[in-house]
């Protein structure tokens, strides 16, 4: 009954790690639609012979994306893959002691 418990909870907790995950990019990418919104009607209103709202759109935008491979292909696969190794890399250590 113990195992089953701890099963459940660990299934929980990285349920729950997920929902911030996705939470946080998706408090991300809303805040730069608004802000670069924002920007660019700044930039229109006040300077429209110089559009500079590209750059901290493309700037920004690369951490978006960054972000957005993180959230959803590169760190749910290769943070377990991490796990698994440093555990078995631990499991190896202690066998050789």
């Amino acid at each position: 009954m113990e195992t089953y418990i701890n099963k459940e909870d660990l299934a929980y907790q990285k349920a729950t790690k997920r929902v911030k995950e996705l939470k946080g990019f998706y408090g991300n990418l809303t805040s730069y639609i608004l802000v670069i919104s924002f920007l660019v009607v700044l930039n229109i209103i006040t300077s429209p012979g110089y559009l500079w709202f590209f750059w901290p759109m493309l700037g920004w935008g690369i951490g978006v994306a960054a972000h957005a491979a993180n959230t959803f292909w590169i760190g749910k696969e290769w943070e377990e893959k991490k796990i698994r190794e440093l555990m078995d890399e631990e499991r190896r250590n202690r066998k050789s002691l």
